[in-house]
């Protein structure tokens, strides 16, 4: 039986109009345009059939331009009569979540929430580290969890994954979305013991589930020998198959642009676990969490 598979985390940016500032301490090679051209190959050798393409950048900007992207790549397929690859594209959306007010009037536009399957803010470059817990912000989080749109935590170990618990146990029906596992410091045996203990208390919660992607550039990445494996190991143990989901993080990884240098070693990997927990982790949970919410 062929095995669906969703990249449950890709980004796409265009440099010239700006923003992105983050990719200024990035690697040189990955400071170019990020585009659907370069990476539907790599994807369709694969054999991907879903990409959910995460925000890269706190504007609405961005997020205007993965639903163009979203949009074209979709009505592309449709006129491929019979063709493979991916056919379907969604968007975890950048929300201005300091404004509730804003928030609430994008929610229910139709247009703006086009696509739109989940939220995400690049909290890690706020320079409030309680970023999560201002009251303004837990109001539009209450939002979220009233339309059925997770929110995504991105880069959260170590100064926001206890917080991403706390939050998860707090907002009552909020589906928390852990990016590449909170990043764990792979390599650092220390530091391992502490995420572990971290992402125990986030797998805790009922309300969450996190993504197995960005581990390349985690830590030591896989320069850590066995690093991936333990961490797989202990996503497994704590959140189950059910909870997990697996993304490229393309075009980030040890080789950018390079999808295969970073999703390879974590797909031989997966190629061991049983068919039905594969398949979980491929496709089921993304299909289960990430689901275009009604804008009545």
């Amino acid at each position: 039986m062929r095995e669906v598979r969703t990249d449950a985390h890709l980004h796409l940016w265009d440099l010239a109009g700006g923003g992105y500032g983050w990719l200024a301490e990035a690697p040189e090679a990955l400071r170019r345009n990020a585009r659907w051209d370069a990476a539907a190959p790599q994807l369709d050798a694969l054999g991907v059939e879903r990409v959910v393409l995460v925000q890269a950048d706190d504007t609405r900007a961005d997020t205007l331009a993965m639903q163009e992207a979203a949009t074209a790549i979709e009505s592309s397929a449709r006129s491929r009569s019979g063709a493979t690859g991916v056919q379907c594209v969604d968007v975890v959306a950048w929300l201005p979540l300091a404004d509730p007010g804003e928030c609430a009037r994008l929610l229910g536009d139709g247009t703006a929430m086009a696509h739109v399957v989940g939220v995400r803010q690049l909290i890690h470059d706020d320079p409030d580290p309680g970023v999560l817990d201002r009251a303004e912000v837990r109001e539009s989080l209450g939002l979220l969890a009233a339309r059925g749109l997770p929110l995504d935590v991105p880069d959260a170990f170590p100064r926001h994954l206890d917080q991403a618990a706390r939050v998860a146990a707090e907002v009552e029906g909020l589906v928390v979305v852990l990016d590449h596992l909170g990043k764990p410091p792979l390599g650092d045996v220390a530091e391992m013991q502490e995420w572990e203990r971290s992402l125990r208390g986030v797998a805790a919660q009922k309300g969450t589930v996190a993504k197995i992607s960005g581990l390349s550039t985690s830590g030591r990445g896989f320069a850590a020998s066995g690093a991936l494996r333990t961490a797989l190991d202990l996503a497994l143990e704590v959140f189950g198959p059910e909870r997990l989901m697996f993304g490229s993080d393309w075009p980030i990884a040890p080789t950018p642009f390079d999808l295969g240098s970073g999703a390879g070693p974590l797909l031989e990997l997966l190629g061991e676990l049983p068919s039905e927990d594969r398949a979980e982790i491929m496709h089921g949970t993304a299909q289960r969490v990430y689901r275009r919410p009604s804008t009545a």
